[in-house]
């Protein structure tokens, strides 16, 4: 299959042409300014499912505070989650620093050029372990993201379903037929830049696109119809109130989340599920998960929080109670001027308005 789509594409003729306008029109990024192992791990880390705009403060900020491997393995995991705050699916700052750790530990620092060990590090799957070995160690290796597959899918017409797995993978397997052996690092993110500015999901700007020559789907005029994939499921809508419990010294009742799961390791206010608890048993349902009596006072406001496959509906509420003394472990009173050292997800962040 994959032979006889190349069977007359001209490759040399497209890598040059993506190459030359990828080094014309390259983006000024601070990722982009050497070939740092580590901070092209960060940045692709950072990247996914995160816009380059919102990415490059939180790099920055974050390469200063850790600029090798050494300094976010000894880092307190709090302080690392703090400084993902606000960047979401924590779940990659705290796999990157578990694997980052085990660079330090197994390969003396340095970021592993071997493809399989590599990959078995915590959080690196095939695009990350393809883009840190192409971009940083010049390596021949393909790194699909999904401005790649968009890409690729209008330039040879793979009227596949993207969403598939296997399909993912057929992708690769076209990349690391074309693939300049060159300058890999160039290639893949010469992709990645065309997808982003010129091959967009919606509205593509062929006329200014330097591989349309090369593009079938540009030939056919069926690019707005590529890639296929098919909708996601609707997201499941939850319904919580949330108490901004204060007690009589001015503190407020902050929770630890769970070590894994959902937001695992950051902190939030008091959530009830509504599903569950009927909105006069609000007080009923602390008392009995958390041991303290509160009073239920105004409203005041809503929050959607919307994550991949679920959206929060948060009502916020103020409360108070009279008592302080906490037996769970994973709860605590916090002055207002000091919860700012905790990480919180954005919709909690958003309710310091209200304190």
């Amino acid at each position: 299959m994959i032979e006889k789509t190349l069977q007359h594409f001209n490759i040399d003729g497209f890598q040059q042409d993506l190459l030359t306008w990828y080094q014309a029109n390259k983006r000024d990024l601070p990722w982009r300014a050497d070939q740092d192992p580590y901070r092209v791990w960060v940045s692709e880390i950072m990247l996914q499912q995160t816009k380059v705009d919102t990415v490059i403060p939180y790099f920055q900020r974050f390469i200063d505070k850790y600029p090798t491997v050494y300094e976010l393995a000894d880092a307190d995991p709090q302080d690392v989650l703090k400084a993902w705050e606000g960047l979401g699916y924590y779940s990659r700052a705290r796999n990157l620093q578990n694997a980052v750790k085990e660079v330090v530990a197994t390969y003396g620092g340095k970021v592993p050029k071997d493809r399989e060990e590599l990959g078995a590090l915590k959080g690196i799957g095939p695009y990350t372990r393809g883009a840190i070995l192409s971009i940083a160690y010049d390596q021949p290796e393909p790194a699909v993201d999904g401005n790649v597959m968009r890409v690729i899918s209008r330039v040879l017409k793979i009227e596949e379903n993207i969403a598939e797995q296997r399909v993912k993978k057929l992708f690769e397997a076209y990349v690391r037929e074309i693939i300049s052996v060159n300058d890999p690092a160039s290639f893949n993110q010469a992709l990645m830049e065309l997808g982003a500015l010129v091959c967009t999901p919606k509205s593509p700007d062929c006329p200014v696109c330097p591989i349309k020559e090369h593009c079938t789907a540009y030939r056919e005029g069926i690019q707005q119809e590529l890639p296929i994939k098919t909708k996601a499921k609707k997201q499941k809508r939850i319904p919580y109130a949330v108490l901004l419990i204060k007690n009589q010294k001015e503190e407020y009742l902050i929770e630890k989340r769970p070590d894994s799961g959902l937001l695992a390791n950051l902190w939030h206010f008091p959530m009830v599920p509504l599903e569950e608890v009927e909105f006069d048993e609000i007080a009923n349902w602390i008392f009995r998960e958390y041991g303290i009596r509160v009073t239920l006072h105004d409203k005041l406001g809503e929050l959607k929080h919307v994550f991949t496959h679920l959206i929060w509906q948060l009502d916020i509420y103020n409360a108070e109670t009279d008592d302080s003394n906490i037996k769970h472990s994973e709860l605590i009173f916090e002055e207002k001027r000091n919860l700012k050292a905790y990480p919180f997800p954005v919709s909690h962040l958003k309710m310091m308005k209200y304190l």
